[in-house]
């Protein structure tokens, strides 16, 4: 594989991630995603830096343009315990025939070194319970499970469409 290059998305990226993350929830959950409200919700923040923050990773294609392999989201939660804020990874994503070629060290590298920064504490991310390659990939960088469980109100869209 070619050199991976990191970079922010911008609103042009906004198909390709929104097929990213479609692929995403079917992968790790089996869940299809209405592509409707998924696209305005990457939409508004690709729009808004303070809701989330997308990085894409590239390789050179045959053609020598860039072409995107994977993505990530961050978004912040501030941490009064150890004043400062925590990175929290999500919507990860790499194309199939490109697992296993560093594609997500990349992107993890560049959000450990934002995270790195002063009046950041660390990164955390969740995964799904059944997503074990997943987790060892995560647990193989050197990330460790705190000891946390998190839990959630039902999603209201669930309950609505069984209602």
């Amino acid at each position: 594989m070619s050199e991976i290059s990191i970079r922010p998305a911008a609103l042009d990226d906004l198909d390709t991630i929104v097929d990213f993350s479609a692929r995403l929830a079917v992968e790790s959950e089996g869940v299809e995603l209405d592509r409707e409200v998924l696209s305005a919700g990457i939409r508004s923040a690709l729009e808004d830096a303070s809701k989330a923050r997308y990085f894409l990773a590239e390789v050179a294609g045959d053609d020598g343009c860039p072409e995107v392999v994977g993505q990530l989201m961050i978004t912040y939660e501030w941490s009064d315990w150890r004043d400062g804020m925590f990175i929290w990874i999500q919507s990860v994503y790499v194309r199939g025939e490109e697992r296993r070629k560093g594609v997500f060290r990349a992107l993890y590298k560049h959000v450990t070194e934002l995270a790195s920064s002063p009046g950041y504490c660390g990164v955390r991310l969740y995964v799904h319970d059944g997503n074990t390659s997943a987790r060892e990939t995560y647990l193989r960088l050197g990330m460790v499970e705190p000891g946390y469980t998190v839990l959630e109100t039902p999603d209201k869209l669930k309950h609505e469409d069984e209602g």
